[in-house]
């Protein structure tokens, strides 16, 4: 089994500036995409960034020029800095992941994908 756990998030007036982090951990033998995605209350859960096994990045439309995703291959983590927050931006962030669980898994070339509990972020006007 893999497990993701975020931490880093919190209350923050607009204008600042809070950094996530998300760990994985249990059972894994390698990991592609990473992604955060976000969820306000009543809304859908949308993607914010992702970024490849090889470092390349995407970001969603609202968040590019203010958010960075990044990630340690080393330490199985994935982070995002996140700078000129608004009060938009305030909701639920979760990490995501594909990851092999098992030897077999990686030699098929088969993903699973996994989700964090979620940290929330809450951006003050």
């Amino acid at each position: 089994q893999v497990q993701l756990v975020e931490s880093g998030g919190g209350l923050v007036q607009a204008g600042g500036s809070l950094g996530l982090s998300c760990s994985a951990s249990g059972s894994i033998f390698g990991i592609g995409a990473m992604a955060w995605y976000r969820q306000a209350p009543g809304k859908q859960r949308d993607v914010v960034a992702t970024i490849t096994s090889g470092g390349t990045s995407s970001y969603a439309d609202s968040v590019k020029g203010r958010f960075t995703i990044s990630r340690d291959n080393a330490k199985n983590t994935v982070y995002l800095q996140m700078d000129s927050l608004k009060p938009e931006d305030t909701a639920a962030y979760y990490c995501n992941a594909d990851a092999f669980p098992s030897p077999a898994q990686a030699r098929a070339r088969r993903y699973y994908n996994y989700w964090g509990q979620g940290t929330q972020v809450t951006v003050s006007s």
